[in-house]
């Protein structure tokens, strides 16, 4: 479980393809051990080594159907979370580290201090979203600004989150991955499974 609130900036530093697909991720993280679980770009995975600046991780098929891990190549900067403890300040909102889809940026625009980013979403995602609800891109915790259109969620970034994740970087047409809000997931389904 994760807090959508990114602990560093890394950078895939290798990805290899022989036997299924591994990413080699510097990171700054002291005392990391194998099996722990990190949120890379709002994913959740499992470290298999610990290298010295980073670990590595396997993606599996699962993970890149829903994902862009397939299209990472050494040099991209990735958004990390390590996995949060029980005694944890709970700063952003509950983030299983399962990515529900990938979102297509469509509009940025500045808006006094803050940077609006509407983006695409797949309809599940946009389905459980709400006006000042929660939502989880590239392994951020955000919150929803605007409900633009049927499958439109709109973000407002803050100065900080432009600077300390990969997000004050996004233009039109960057992909990014998705998880729709944990509580608002729950309800649909079991709205759904009451009729």
């Amino acid at each position: 479980m994760f807090t959508g609130i990114v602990s560093a900036v890394g950078r895939v530093g290798a990805v290899s393809r022989n036997g299924g697909l591994s990413l080699t991720i510097r990171a700054p993280y002291k005392g990391l051990k194998k099996g722990e679980s990190i949120a890379v770009n709002g994913a959740c995975l499992t470290v298999e080594r610990v290298v010295r600046g980073g670990f590595t991780v396997h993606v599996i098929e699962t993970t890149q159907d829903r994902t862009l891990f397939g299209e990472y190549a050494a040099g991209r900067q990735v958004n990390l979370e390590r996995a949060m403890r029980a005694a944890d300040r709970l700063g952003g909102h509950l983030v299983q580290g399962h990515v529900d889809g990938v979102a297509v940026v469509e509009r940025v625009a500045e808006q006094g201090d803050a940077r609006l980013c509407d983006l695409k979403v797949p309809h599940a995602v946009r389905q459980v979203c709400v006006l000042q609800g929660s939502i989880t891109v590239d392994g951020v915790s955000m919150t929803i600004n605007a409900l633009p259109g049927t499958d439109v969620v709109q973000i407002s970034m803050i100065p900080f989150t432009r600077e300390h994740t990969t997000l004050g970087r996004l233009t039109a047409g960057d992909r990014v991955h998705v998880e729709a809000d944990l509580l608002g997931k729950y309800v649909k389904e079991l709205c759904r499974t009451e009729r």
